[in-house]
């Protein structure tokens, strides 16, 4: 009798798979669209700085003069108790929030909404930031952090900077212990088994015999036990150039 694989003890919900979200501070967004950021501008103040498990960047919490407060990602140079702004008229300065329409173009910024009021969805990670290019008639063409480019709305909100955080993956973790707390923060496992390392009765991949690998891609409609590798993929193997 074989034994449940990785993916099927995952998605019971158990304790071993499932995050500490009891420790997560709140969740990193732009406070919902009002008159007063539209026509004007808003200050406000960053009253603190935390860490929360499981995000490489710090959290800055956000209270304006409205008494709204809202969590945002740090980018590098705020500190605890700089005065903030949020709006349209609001200056080009760091940790400030504008509409990307009110950017000049070649300024580095970060957390990008996508569409207006999404809270942001674009360079939130450590050391992340995009550039924005140019303005058109089709919107604001910014540059993201993989360096694609493309057209957002000029009133999606974006927070000027890079945040904070950058070279955090050039330190070594030097203990396997290190690895693990790091992985279960966000809910994951490690150390994670190859599936061809296991015996046949262990996963669909295992067996000591070469020979006896079986082919990695499965279909969309697949059963729990064997829904495991290059799930309905398009195409495997390395990309050939065209011609």
């Amino acid at each position: 009798m074989g034994k449940r694989i990785r993916v099927q003890r995952r998605g019971r919900g158990t304790p071993t798979f499932r995050a500490p979200s009891h420790k997560r501070v709140a969740p990193a967004r732009y406070p919902p669209m009002c008159k007063e950021e539209k026509e004007g501008v808003i200050r406000g103040q960053i009253s603190g700085i935390f860490h929360e498990a499981g995000r490489g960047s710090p959290l800055a919490s956000v209270r304006l003069e409205t008494g709204e407060m809202f969590y945002t990602v740090v980018p590098e140079g705020v500190y605890e108790g700089q005065p903030a702004q949020i709006g349209s008229m609001a200056s080009v300065e760091i940790g400030n929030v504008l509409p990307l329409g009110s950017v000049p173009e070649g300024t580095m910024v970060c957390n990008i909404e996508l569409s207006p009021g999404d809270g942001g969805k674009i360079a939130r990670s450590s050391g992340a930031y995009a550039t924005v290019v140019a303005h058109t008639p089709e919107g604001t063409m910014i540059r993201f952090p993989s360096g694609k480019t493309r057209y957002v709305n000029d009133s999606c909100r974006a927070t000027i900077g890079v945040i904070s955080g950058a070279g955090r993956i050039e330190k070594p973790f030097l203990k396997a212990g290190a690895k693990f707390y790091w992985k279960r923060s966000k809910g994951q496992k490690y150390p994670r088994t190859r599936g061809v390392a296991m015996v046949a009765a262990s996963h669909p991949y295992g067996s000591s015999k070469r020979g006896a690998r079986k082919v990695t891609t499965v279909s969309r409609g697949a059963p729990p036990g064997r829904k495991v590798g290059l799930i309905a993929a398009r195409s495997t193997g390395r990309k050939r150039k065209r011609r």
